[in-house]
């Protein structure tokens, strides 16, 4: 696949637990160019985990769409290829990046980048033996101390890496403070680096991915929290992007995108699994309405997917009727 255009290539950047398949569905309908699967473990892979295999599901519509996997362990990464493979991806991406202790503290993720040496070795095997374009996604660095990113996105890429994603925090600091996009910025003005780099990090707003473009001319954004509940940032960013006004999202609109949603949940999970992973989104589809609490209290409480469809028609209603734009009440 070719991982640069000559506009600015959108991803959605992959998150544990939440850019699933339903999720990816809807991400890619509203304009994402790029698709990443959840990050999944080599050693679920190898041990035939079901939940781990579920993940890399994906549809032809949603190409191009990478699978990412995680581990320390060489022998465990090489095995899972395999099975990887199988599913026909576009790219193999490989998680430097992830900092959440459990991960980190065995080495995988972003643990990984306090031994550099190993992180090359293991990168540079993987490649090698693989059969899909590999690709990384990683941080500036382990701590401010160790910001490494200059130095490791030309060694990634003397190995044969094909695109580098950088997330503008150090391990140390997880999701905390603010994403330093100048450090991501001398990565990709670097005169000796050819492969294309994608910046992820405190994007929230369509206004921003057009400034980080022009400041830091980067190949492609990776947007990752600021899509939930409104996979409409990649539509409106493409829109600003193209000097065009971003479109208003009306409420009714709001609640049938959520209801498709929760209807792909369904049909991928079964009912009962399809609803529980849901609730992480239901708030996220109506954040900033008035009033919203009490809806957001059924929403979380009723077990039936009918039960839910109706709380929504009833969201849409009284929006409708109380709300003057979608955000202001009436008196």
């Amino acid at each position: 696949m070719e991982f640069t255009s000559n506009s600015c290539i959108l991803g959605l950047s992959p998150m544990d637990d939440v850019t699933d398949y339903p999720f990816r569905t809807l991400c890619k309908e509203f304009g994402a160019d790029v698709l990443y699967t959840e990050f999944i473990s080599a050693e679920g892979i190898n041990h035939d985990a079901y939940k781990s295999h579920r993940k890399m599901l994906f549809s032809d519509e949603m190409r191009p769409v990478g699978v990412q996997i995680f581990g320390a362990d060489e022998e465990e990464l090489l095995r899972c290829l395999a099975a990887v493979e199988q599913v026909e991806p576009d790219f193999i991406d490989l998680n430097w990046g992830c900092p959440v202790r459990k991960v980190a503290t065995k080495g995988a993720g972003s643990g990984m980048l306090k031994d550099i040496p190993k992180l090359l070795h293991i990168t540079g095997s993987i490649v090698r033996h693989a059969h899909r374009p590999v690709t990384v996604k990683t941080r500036i660095g382990y701590d401010f101390d160790n910001i490494c990113i200059r130095a490791l996105a030309r060694q990634l890429q003397d190995i044969g890496v094909a695109m580098l994603a950088i997330h503008g925090r150090t391990k140390s600091q997880m999701y905390s403070g603010k994403a330093d996009w100048n450090v991501i910025g001398e990565v990709k003005k670097d005169a000796q680096i050819h492969i294309p780099i994608y910046g992820n990090g405190d994007v929230k707003e369509p206004e921003q991915v057009v400034d980080l473009k022009k400041r830091f001319g980067v190949d492609g954004i990776l947007i990752g929290r600021a899509a939930v509940g409104n996979p409409w940032i990649f539509e409106q960013s493409k829109r600003r992007l193209a000097g065009l006004d971003e479109r208003e999202v009306a409420v009714a609109e709001r609640v049938e995108v959520c209801k498709r949603h929760i209807q792909l949940s369904v049909d991928f999970y079964g009912e009962r699994t399809g609803l529980i992973v849901m609730k992480r989104h239901y708030a996220a589809y109506f954040k900033g309405l008035p009033n919203f609490k009490r809806f957001r209290t059924l929403l979380f409480n009723e077990p039936t997917l009918d039960g839910l469809f109706v709380i929504l028609n009833q969201i849409k209603d009284y929006y409708t009727e109380t709300v003057y734009d979608g955000r202001e009440a009436c008196s």
